[in-house]
């Protein structure tokens, strides 16, 4: 039982892999075994009918990729011709002195009838026919090939990406995306195989020629000393053969080379090649017009050809007719009939599935910076986001959404933009190709490069290339690639606009996962006490102030304690503070036991609270002067503690910490407004300046 399993597994198999050898022992059997003429005949004819099947499928093809095994058959084609050289070579030297039906009879016909026994013709014709092979089909044919498959390699990176965006905007399926990839990587294997095959045919004419004349002299030499033929005999039969073997192996070779022009200067569309080529010729009724008119004028010149010109100028006119005045009516009157005859179906209204959802985070690149994307030319950017998003969602308490990369050719080409909820919320210029030398505040000298500003954090910078790399590392600047530029900057905008990205299902996904380890609070909290929308709101208030979510836990038991009390989002974000005050503390100061703060001037606190308590909506309306002493006076000290290398960090009242918070968040960035009572009891208070102590007497 055994051994039948194996023989009937293995036999289909062996039957559907002895083709190819069976063809290479018939090709080395032509080569060495001698063939009688009627063999001869028998694969000159299928010879013939190969190259013109190999060119009507080139026509009849409606893309290069349904016809991908074109360049193996190339190949093919071509040892099969060069070895019925080979083969009948050997005939016409053996046998060329018994007259020129000695190699069979397609090559007499050929050297008899169609060039009506005339060697001198059959010369003219075989140059003839090699120079169009050779000069113009072949080597046109070649370099298109060759440009072809080098646009085709060039634009892969950016069809992948489109495929990719495509895919993360929902617009492909998995399926499609990875039967998009499939037809990518099978053109450019196609036009790269079609660009090495083109030398085939190349090669291939070249042998024709150097065949022809080691032919005739061969023979004009084995005729007139071996067969003691006479001169104008030997050169009857040998040349007549020789041209007669050139033509019939000349003739199909042209046949591809035509079909290889074909295939490579093909569009991809849904007609054949006859269909396209009517369509857009003859498919203008104001070009058929011109061109009978130009005919008309030629065919009434005296001396010319009259009726062949003006018979000509009829036909066309009568054409241009027929597309102009009588197609159209055929095709109205069809259409008529068609929609009289089905039944009347509305179009398809628009939908939700039309509106395209714009993407969280977004990254656009100009086509310069595509291989920084792209791993099959090492790009390292993908492989940084992911880090970025790793560890942004591990600081930051929820998870990063992915990110959206895709070129875009309306940017300039060293240009990238990165976008939040379809809003640009940063762009800069890089060079791929190079690597930026950022100045951390301290350096020891110049370096010599292109003058720019990092983008992350607004830093003098340099773009330098490889070469003054380690020179820029010795003088102290800090060198990075692109990748990390971009990945930084990104960073930047994430960090800095996390609160935007925080949505409803992030939250629930947050309940949940919460929930697995307390259930009873999760179900206590949402949406008993609290609606799922004023958690967002809480939470999307604590990342704005740069408090990171990550102890949910605490976060939801503070709610869960504060929401009979109020529901106010401010109040309930004001208590969830209290509540993670270590976590804020250590996250500004790390784990210094002494606290470095500013304060206000009790007067200016005063003259801050009793605005705010008399304003309806709790915003200060404080007088400009005023204003300008309190952000003065804030700038200052930030840029004092930035010098010293501490972080700022003012303490207020907890009425006005809000307030004051929202105020100074865009203007001074880098300061840390703290209530009272978010300074943890452990910590130790260093008082190093009070805000407004120049106060001007009211």
């Amino acid at each position: 039982m055994e051994a039948t399993s194996v023989a009937t597994t293995n036999q289909p198999g062996a039957q559907r892999g002895i083709g190819a050898p069976i063809m290479i022992l018939i090709l080395l059997a032509m080569m060495v075994i001698p063939l009688p003429p009627l063999a001869l005949d028998i694969f000159f004819s299928f010879s013939i009918a190969l190259s013109l099947i190999v060119l009507l499928v080139g026509v009849y093809v409606l893309r290069p990729l349904d016809f991908a095994i074109f360049p193996a058959v190339l190949l093919v084609t071509t040892l099969f011709r060069l070895a019925l050289n080979i083969a009948s070579t050997r005939v016409v030297l053996l046998e060329g002195h018994t007259g020129t039906g000695a190699a069979g009879k397609v090559i007499e016909s050929f050297g008899e009838f169609v060039i009506g026994g005339n060697y001198a013709v059959g010369l003219v014709v075989f140059a003839i026919l090699v120079i169009i092979n050779f000069v113009v089909v072949t080597k046109g044919a070649g370099r298109i090939a060759e440009v072809t498959a080098r646009f085709t390699l060039d634009a892969l990176p950016g069809k992948q990406m489109a495929i990719d965006a495509d895919l993360n905007a929902g617009i492909l399926t998995a399926e499609d995306a990875r039967d998009r990839r499939e037809e990518i990587r099978r053109e450019a294997d196609f036009y790269g195989s079609m660009d090495g095959a083109s030398k085939f045919v190349r090669g291939d004419a070249i042998a024709g020629i150097l065949i022809l004349f080691i032919n005739i002299i061969g023979g004009l030499t084995i005729g007139m000393v071996q067969h003691e033929l006479d001169m104008s005999e030997a050169v009857r039969n040998y040349t007549l053969l020789t041209i007669g073997d050139g033509l019939v192996a000349q003739i199909p070779s042209l046949l591809i080379s035509s079909s290889a022009a074909l295939i490579v200067t093909r569009a991809s569309g849904t007609q054949d090649m006859g269909k396209q080529a009517f369509g857009q010729l003859f498919g203008d009724p104001k070009i058929m017009f011109i061109t009978a008119a130009i005919l008309g004028a030629m065919g009434i010149i005296p001396g010319m050809p009259n009726f062949a010109f003006l018979s000509l100028a009829a036909a066309v006119g009568g054409a241009g007719y027929y597309l102009a005045y009588v197609k159209p009516k055929e095709v109205e009157e069809k259409e008529t009939t068609e929609t009289e005859e089905e039944t009347p179906t509305e179009a398809k209204d628009l939908s939700w599935d039309d509106v395209r959802p714009v993407d969280r985070i977004g990254l656009e690149v100009g086509y310069r910076l595509i291989p920084l994307v792209d791993k099959n030319q090492n790009g390292e950017l993908m492989g940084r986001i992911k880090g970025v998003r790793r560890k942004l969602s591990q600081e930051l308490g929820f998870l990063i959404q992915p990110v959206h990369i895709r070129d875009n050719l309306d940017l300039t080409p060293d240009i990238y933009r990165i976008s939040l909820n379809g809003v640009t919320a940063g762009e800069a210029e890089i060079h791929p190709d190079m690597f930026m030398a950022i100045n951390p505040g301290q350096v020891y000298g110049t370096v010599e490069g292109v003058k720019t500003i990092d983008p992350a954090f607004g830093l003098e910078a340099v773009w330098v290339d490889a070469a003054h790399r380690e020179q820029a590392q010795t003088l102290g600047y800090t060198v990075v690639d692109p990748s990390t530029v971009v990945a930084t900057h990104l960073s930047q905008i994430i960090q800095r606009h996390a609160h935007q990205l925080l949505g409803h299902e992030e939250v629930q996904k947050m309940m949940d996962v919460l929930a697995q380890s307390a259930p009873k609070l999760v179900e206590d909290l949402v949406p008993k006490v609290l609606p799922l929308g004023t958690v967002l709101t809480v939470l999307q208030d604590l990342l704005e102030e740069k408090v990171p979510i990550r102890d949910m836990r605490t976060i939801a038991e503070t709610l869960a304690a504060q929401a009979p009390k109020s529901q106010d989002p401010v109040m309930l974000t004001s208590a969830v503070r209290i509540a993670l005050k270590q976590s804020i503390v250590q996250n500004i100061n790390g784990m210094e036991a002494e606290l470095s703060v500013m304060t206000l001037d009790p007067g200016m606190e005063q003259l801050l609270l009793q605005s705010i308590q008399g304003s309806e909506n709790g915003d200060a309306g404080i007088e400009p002067g005023l204003a300008e002493t309190l952000f003065q006076g804030l700038r200052n000290n930030v840029q004092q503690q930035e010098i010293s290398g501490k972080p700022s960090i003012l303490i207020i009242s907890p009425i006005l910490r809000t307030w004051l918070a929202r105020m100074v968040k865009h203007s001074i960035p880098d300061l840390h407004v703290l209530s009272y009572n978010e300074v943890p009891d452990d910590k130790q208070i260093k008082v190093v300046a009070t805000i407004g102590d120049a106060l001007p007497s009211a």
